[in-house]
């Protein structure tokens, strides 16, 4: 389904949705309950998850009615004058402007702005050339026939807001800063398949593969492909990229290409951007500035552009459906919806996160003493309810899957299930000798686990039920809920990011940032593991480590026959899915929203949704 196609879609079931509130349904009643509280100093107080409550009936949609014709010519309204600020409302406050060594999605968004790739993928998955004056390809002689080189011709003239001459040099030297182990960026999987990379003009780069790649735009594109300057970054190489005070100061402050440049920075709360007078194009530039406010939560962003009209625009209203329904009726906004998003899922620990552990703690080779035994984790996912969580919060946002991908749909897999099976569950847990009530055990070891995700209302009904199914087989789950900003932020001194991973469980999106997914399946790959080694910054963060997937990623690095590619694409998502390295549990549709005056955004599946904020106006 394209991006198109689903919002049509989405536009037609909220429709039923409003005619449901205008009937007198309300959202679903939040009833709290008590568990565990965040401790960090840095965190807030965990939040209290609300009870699980059925959702209202399904009712009828009206039938669309045809708009009269017109009775004479319309009237266009006139453009605004250029200039003003554009403001937009991320509900994660942005901590890092270095995208390789960002964690969360808001922090990519942040450095999209200022930094630019080779090339972004537009709304219809399809490259745009940027940096480069081209897109390679075989037929241009980008593209060796035999995949092994790839070159990129780069746009001449353009310049750093500093002044300075963008060149070839800084693509090598970004090769070179992300491609360091000690820098520990997390883009590195990006420029894994490179054996070399040369300058062979000021406009011209060469990159060798280590074998024939198929995927030759998994480097320098999207969000993890974006250029440093070389003359800011080139002290900044390997543990210095998070350790040195310039570094730090480089890493909230880098020079771009951009149409914006950064005029103040307040991480965790606000960015401003100022419009780049060197930029390439600077004269077809709208705005005159940009501010990304942070903080708040999804429901009053959706408020902030829908019905009071403070915004311009709102990322990632992850809100429950019903309320969506009722705050678009605000009037002031359109909402604006890719195809998938992503997908929902819980990540399961597999090594031990028990605090006696010391630095050991959640460190790679420390095993789980339960959730690295397959029975433990197969009757977690089969005693998971995801049609009450797809019915009773994410309405016509979301829908319940298996799969670990779902976009592009060809390389979706066929072959998962997930019907909920309680009775199943137990008996699993029974011949694995997890016996007892409430709670099960076996050789002293109780089935509690920790179950963290970020504040949301959303995700606190999540886990509400979540937790309702995991009692229904005697295993006690305690709640933390932690500020977005800290659990999607990369601060290696934090115990409550996601990537440190100090729970048994935990829950978030993720989706691949590229039509071709290889550079995804990376993630779960038994070096990639997130440890003290790497600052934290692995892609691996449960730990998750299988030879059968390994190898069969081996054999993907090495394919170049797209049936081949796409039957190991699927392959790959089976071994992850069967095996419980994460348990998916919803593809989301979620929208963005955006004021019904403002022109320009267009929300990818594979790109930060700013990837062409350069073109937006009023």
């Amino acid at each position: 389904m394209n991006h198109k196609r689903l919002w049509s879609w989405l536009t037609v079931m909220l429709a039923g949705s409003l005619a449901l509130a205008a009937c007198g349904s309300t959202p679903p009643a939040q009833a709290p309950t008590t568990d565990s509280a965040a401790q960090a100093t840095s965190a807030p107080a965990a939040t209290t998850a609300p009870a699980a409550t059925e959702a209202p009936a399904a009712t009828t949609a009206p039938a669309a009615t045809e708009a009269p014709a017109a009775t004479e010519a319309a009237t266009a309204a006139p453009a605004a004058e250029a200039g003003g600020r554009l403001r937009l409302l991320w509900w994660q406050a942005i901590t890092l402007l270095n995208p390789h060594l960002a964690t969360g999605t808001k922090d990519f968004d942040g450095a999209t702005v200022i930094l630019e790739p080779l090339a972004n993928f537009n709304g219809a998955g399809e490259a745009v050339p940027v940096l480069a004056a081209e897109i390679p390809s075989v037929e241009n002689g980008g593209v060796s026939e035999d995949l092994t080189t790839t070159t990129w011709k780069l746009k001449e003239g353009v310049k750093w807001s500093d002044g300075t001459p963008f060149t070839a040099d800084d693509v090598v030297f970004t090769y070179q800063y992300a491609s360091d182990p000690a820098t520990a960026a997390t883009t590195a999987s990006n420029f894994a398949q490179i054996e070399s990379i040369e300058a062979v003009s000021p406009t011209e780069v060469k990159i060798t593969w280590k074998e024939p790649n198929a995927n030759f735009l998994v480097a320098f594109t999207s969000t993890g492909g974006m250029i440093l300057q070389q003359a800011q970054f080139e002290n900044c190489v390997g543990a210095a990229a998070s350790t040195e005070a310039a570094c730090q100061e480089a890493n909230n402050a880098p020079i771009g290409t951009g149409a914006f440049k950064l005029q103040s920075f307040a991480p965790g709360d606000v960015v401003v951007y100022e419009r780049n007078p060197e930029y390439r194009d600077a004269d077809s530039v709208f705005f005159d500035e940009v501010e990304i406010k942070g903080g708040g939560d999804a429901t009053s962003a959706a408020r902030a552009v829908c019905e009071t009209g403070e915004f311009d625009y709102a990322w990632n209203l992850q809100v429950q459906a019903a309320v969506l329904s009722q705050i678009e009726q605000g009037g002031k906004c359109d909402l604006l919806a890719s195809a998938s998003t992503g997908i929902e899922r819980i990540v399961v620990n597999f090594s031990n996160p028990d605090p006696a552990l010391g630095d050991q703690r959640s460190e790679p080779g420390q095993a789980h003493p339960f959730l690295s035994d397959p029975a433990v984790r197969e009757a977690i996912a089969l005693a998971i309810d995801r049609e009450a969580i797809a019915t009773q919060l994410y309405g016509v946002t979301g829908e319940p899957t298996c799969n670990a991908l779902t976009t592009p749909e060809t390389y979706a897999s066929p072959n998962t299930t997930c019907e909920r099976d309680v009775e199943r569950a137990k008996q699993l847990l029974e011949e694995a000798g997890y016996t007892g009530a409430p709670v099960r055990e076996k050789d002293g070891v109780r089935l509690v686990v920790s179950f963290q995700t970020s504040i949301n209302p959303l995700r606190q009904g999540e886990q509400a039920i979540i937790k309702a199914n995991l009692a229904e087989i005697g295993i006690q789950v305690d709640l933390k809920a932690i500020d977005a900003g800290v659990f999607f932020g990369g601060d290696p001194g934090n115990p409550d990011t996601l990537n440190k991973f100090f729970a048994d469980l935990q829950m978030y999106t993720n989706s691949n940032e590229n039509p071709d997914p290889t550079t995804y399946f990376s993630g779960w790959l038994c070096d990639e593991a997130s440890g003290s080694e790497n600052q934290w910054n692995g892609q691996n963060p449960g730990d998750y480590c299988n030879e059968e997937y390994d190898a069969a990623f081996a054999e993907l690095s090495a394919a170049t026959d797209a049936d081949q590619r796409r039957e190991l694409f699927v392959q790959l998502n089976d071994i992850l899915v069967n095996d419980r390295g994460i348990i998916p549990l919803i593809n989301r549709f979620t929208p963005e929203g955006k004021s019904k005056t403002l022109n320009g955004p267009e929300p990818s599946p594979f790109d930060s949704e700013l990837w062409n904020i350069e073109t937006w106006s009023k």
